[in-house]
């Protein structure tokens, strides 16, 4: 075993491998503005493959309405082609997500959102409920028992001394006047 390691240099000097660098950022730079042309004529030669351009001034009106349906049924292809295409990155959204929420809860860092409050009427939790078919109101205030004012103040208020009364409705005959007066009232 060897007693004292010699310390190393540096192969490269700072200055070199700064230089090195910025070549190295040019180079990249140049492939991708090459990069960029490179499927800017790709676009194009396949735009020409696909849509080749229309010479119409020679055409009848026949052959214009011909033309027209053709490319309504080319752009209905089209549409549907993308419709499912959509669809699919719907449904792999959808999916990678679950599949990110199963591996949160594997790991059993879930992290809760942060609720907010929100204010929603009972005809709203209803609907949310029930759907926006059936038309239930929840109004509440329309079932309560309406008073009149005049009803509450004719009435005299009694000042009396509370155990003078709780004298005179123990027993038998106190149970007896109180339910004479609920009787009397009632008829």
């Amino acid at each position: 075993m060897p007693e004292h390691l010699p310390e190393r240099k540096p192969k490269i000097s700072a200055s070199r491998k700064l230089m090195l660098k910025s070549l190295m950022v040019a180079k990249a730079k140049e492939e991708l503005e090459q990069e960029i042309l490179d499927k800017e004529r790709e676009k194009h030669r396949y735009l020409a493959e696909r849509a080749p351009s229309l010479n119409i001034s020679h055409m009848s009106v026949a052959q214009l309405q011909d033309l027209c349906r053709q490319l309504h049924a080319k752009i209905d292809e089209v549409d549907e082609e993308r419709y499912d295409i959509e669809a699919k990155v719907m449904l792999n959204t959808r999916e990678i997500q679950d599949l990110g929420i199963k591996v949160l809860d594997l790991r059993g860092k879930f992290k809760r959102p942060t609720l907010r409050r929100v204010r929603v009427s009972a005809d709203a939790i209803l609907r949310s409920l029930l759907g926006s078919k059936h038309k239930v109101s929840m109004d509440l205030r329309a079932n309560l028992k309406s008073v009149k004012k005049e009803d509450t103040e004719k009435r005299p208020v009694e000042d009396s001394d509370w155990r003078k009364n709780v004298e005179a409705m123990s027993g038998m005959e106190g149970r007896k006047k109180m339910f004479d007066a609920a009787k009397g009232s009632a008829q």
